[in-house]
């Protein structure tokens, strides 16, 4: 039995001390995917906790056929989706890869505008636009993409978490991309996005 089976068994028993070694395993995790998603301290929090309170609620539902982090990520997506459809979707921080495997043209701006104050309110302008562009996308497609991008999970793992088709999964990260590409498409030589011919 490994140690994620022992503490969710732990969890099941109801143990309170089992859930406090819970909240601080996924905390930090929890907390930085709620704040993707948002775009704010305030609202991340938030919904960090109300994915902690879900989860004290439903964990003896949870059959053990996924990874806790797995479990915790679908009920911060169906969170996240309900919270939009009632009040319109925050900025979300722009923290990875944007549009393209390969990003390092947009890195060498971010560690040039460390160095130079001119480039520093250049990169502040890109970071603008970004936030804008992704504040475009529906909230699925936001979580595709966050989930792919900025924590480098597979495409069939996504697709267990939002209970889709990988092929729906990829339709929608397409079409976060080729949105993001459409609306970025005047930093196309800064980021590298231009188009190959």
């Amino acid at each position: 039995m490994t140690n994620e089976q022992q503490l969710l068994q732990r969890l099941q028993n109801g143990e309170a001390s089992a859930f406090n070694e819970f909240v601080k395993q996924y905390r930090q995790q929890i907390y930085f995917f709620a704040l993707d998603l948002t775009g704010n301290h305030h609202d991340a929090d938030d919904l960090a906790q109300e994915v902690f309170i879900k989860a004290f609620r439903y964990i003896k539902n949870f059959r053990g056929d996924a990874k806790l982090s797995s479990w915790l990520y679908k009920i911060m997506v169906n969170a996240h989706i309900d919270r939009a459809r009632k009040k319109s979707s925050k900025f979300l921080q722009f923290k990875g890869d944007l549009v393209s495997d390969d990003d390092s043209d947009f890195r060498d701006l971010q560690h040039q505008a460390a160095e130079n104050p001119e480039k520093q309110l250049e990169a502040n302008a890109i970071q603008s636009h970004i936030n804008a562009a992704l504040q475009g996308l529906s909230p699925r497609e936001r979580s595709v993409f966050v989930l792919r991008h900025y924590n480098d999970l597979p495409l069939k793992q996504i697709g267990e978490i939002l209970d889709i088709a990988e092929g729906t999964v990829k339709s929608l990260l397409f079409r976060a991309i080729k949105r993001l590409q459409k609306e970025l498409a005047f930093y196309r030589p800064e980021l590298g996005l231009e188009e190959k011919k």
